[in-house]
């Protein structure tokens, strides 16, 4: 295994379109939720702590070998809005054309012939990891991170946050991100003998409530 491939994954310039995305943030700045770093780092961490969970043991998941199909069902399941769930789909299938590119795996060229509209981003995001020789806890920390420094740069971006500060958040949440990794692993290796409903189900509706507001907007600056 080489634990530098989890430097390329997880890097914002690979080019899995992550960055058409804000995690929620555009449509909590416009709503008046976030208008600082005070208030993007409270987004964050709820944002951590239940979607992040979730995409960061779906990724867990993955890594370990999981079936594709019962993981996209169960983030399907964890997943109310239409939005979110097109969203992810979408992401899931630009990563998986990077992810063949850069390490090539017929696991991942299977799970091509099996999603041709694409699965669910995390649930990617493992089997890439897995091509890549990584763990299930790479995949975890890869997931989690990416859930919250995408609405971070995506604020920068929304507000004129100073970007400084938006990275102080991400390192301020960095204990919260280790704990979140290591629940997210423990999950994922519940599902050998407990199946894929051992897997966290933490909720955000108000997330799934602003994805749909948000999909309705006729002007936007990212897709979600």
């Amino acid at each position: 295994m080489s634990r530098a491939a989890l430097l390329v994954l997880a890097d914002g310039r690979f080019p899995a379109g992550g960055h058409a995305h804000s995690g929620g943030a555009e449509a909590a700045v416009k709503a008046g939720r976030i208008t600082d770093a005070a208030s993007l780092e409270a987004f964050c961490r709820g944002r951590l702590h239940t979607a992040g969970l979730v995409s960061a043991a779906l990724a867990a998941s993955a890594a370990l070998g999981v079936d594709a199909a019962e993981l996209d069902t169960a983030a399907d399941a964890r997943t109310p809005s239409p939005a979110l769930r097109g969203a992810a789909r979408k992401l899931g299938r630009q990563l998986l054309r990077a992810g063949r590119a850069t390490w090539p795996s017929a696991e991942l060229d299977a799970l091509a012939g099996r999603f041709p509209k694409g699965a669910h981003q995390p649930v990617v995001l493992g089997a890439v990891a897995r091509a890549a020789g990584l763990d299930a806890a790479d995949a975890a920390y890869c997931a989690a991170y990416e859930g919250v420094s995408g609405a971070a740069t995506a604020v920068v971006r929304l507000l004129g946050l100073d970007p400084f500060e938006a990275t102080a958040v991400l390192a301020r949440l960095a204990p919260e991100l280790d704990r979140v990794a290591d629940r997210a692993v423990e999950g994922a290796r519940r599902v050998a003998e407990q199946g894929v409903d051992a897997l966290p189900a933490a909720s955000a509706p108000l997330l799934e409530i602003s994805a749909e507001v948000h999909a309705g907007w006729p002007v936007r600056l990212f897709a979600s």
